[in-house]
This record gives C-alpha cells, structure tokens and sequence, in this order.
C-alpha cells in the first residue's frame, strides 16, 4: 500500500493519488445517490481507498475533480468526482513499478524487471497507473489477459530519452502484454512514450490543466511548465 504524503507538501498532479477525507466522502455520499447506492462505492471510504487527479470540465470550476475506475467484475465504470480542497486528506504519487510487482501475473515479472533495470540506469522513475496500479492499491482483480502495463516514466533532463525509449520498445517486443503509458517531466507535462519513440517534431503534450502540441526540444526542456 502506498505511504501518502502530508497534504500541503505537494500539490496533486497529473496521475497522482488523492486521498479522501471520511468527511469528504459522506459529502459525496449524500449527495450522489447514485453511487450511495453503490456496494462497492461504500466500501473505498471504510477501505481507505484513493481516488485519481483528472482534468477538470469547464463546468467544474471549484473543487478537485477526482476519479475512480471500477474494477471489470463492475463493470469498468469510471465515476468522477468533484471534493472541496478541505476534503483531501493527502496526495501520493502513483504506486512504483517495485510496489506494484507482486501484484502483477507471473509472466509479467521479467518484463517488469528488465524495465526496472532500465530505468535504473538511466536515473529515469518508473510508476505504474492504470489496471495493475489499482489491483496493487485496492486488491481487487484489474488486471485480465487483455490488460495493458500503463508505465509513467519519470525523467530528468540530462536523461537520453530517444536511447532510453528505442530500449523500451526492445522490451516490448519480448513483452506479453502491450507497453503503454507516458514520459513525464520535471514540470509535470507528459507524452505518450510510443508517439516520442515514433520522432514525429511536435507531440501532444498532456498536463493536469491543458493539453497542447510542443515540438520535441520544448517538451524536454519543460517548456509547457514555464
């Protein structure tokens, strides 16, 4: 289970956990009948459970606008919500790709390792969201036969990111299951690994607040955070 850090020590960003105050929760409660119905809705508060930081709609002006994916056995509903500031308990960052192993199938380790392993050489963190971080966070059943391993890696910017993406994908291609997910820099702007690894010069660069097309050089230099 992941440690979350003390509210005020960081301010939640793209993928990172939001934990719900018990006060924060009867208020969603009450005022969504919809999901007090639930059973399993019931449960993340008695749980502890976190939610996920999402991009807000222009509708949600006020507030943070969290989510929650359920599991397949549920449906794979995704429910959004809407807390007031006071009601966050705690932020964490998304579960490392160390946290998350033991709860990954057997045959997904030696890619998990090797991917490990290569980060480690290039100074790059590696966290996992998605299917197999919500099966580490909760221990209900996420990840099937058709699940991708979503992987955030985290880079620096003396990091070689086309040598290190070129590795990834050698990876992939002994991988059992398909490697998604994003390289996200110290500014907190992410982009979706595979589309860097294809050298296109401007790339869709994704933030907690916007989205926006940045040419390579930019979005390394952290440009989206300036």
């Amino acid at each position: 289970m992941i440690s979350p850090c003390k509210h005020g020590e960081r301010q939640p960003g793209r993928h990172d956990l939001v934990f719900v105050s018990p006060e924060g929760w009867r208020a969603i409660l009450d005022a969504r009948d919809d999901l007090a119905a639930d059973s399993l809705l019931a449960r993340w508060p008695k749980m502890r459970w976190p939610t996920i930081r999402r991009r807000a709609l222009p509708c949600e002006a006020t507030g943070f606008a969290l989510g929650l994916p359920l599991p397949p056995s549920a449906g794979k509903k995704r429910v959004s919500l809407v807390v007031d500031i006071d009601h966050v308990a705690s932020v964490a960052r998304p579960p490392s790709l160390r946290q998350a192993r033991a709860y990954a199938p057997r045959n997904w380790w030696p890619t998990l390792d090797r991917l490990d392993g290569l980060a480690l050489r290039h100074a790059v963190e590696v966290r996992v969201f998605g299917s197999l971080a919500w099966q580490s966070l909760t221990g209900l059943d996420y990840v099937t036969d058709r699940s991708d391993l979503d992987v955030l890696f985290e880079f620096h910017r003396e990091t070689d990111i086309d040598r290190f993406v070129a590795d990834v994908a050698a990876i992939e291609t002994d991988a059992p299951m398909r490697l998604d997910g994003e390289l996200m820099g110290a500014d907190g702007a992410a982009v979706n690994w595979r589309e860097f690894q294809s050298g296109t010069s401007e790339l869709l660069v994704k933030s907690l607040a916007r989205v926006v097309l940045l040419g390579r050089h930019q979005f390394m230099s952290g440009a989206m955070g300036s």
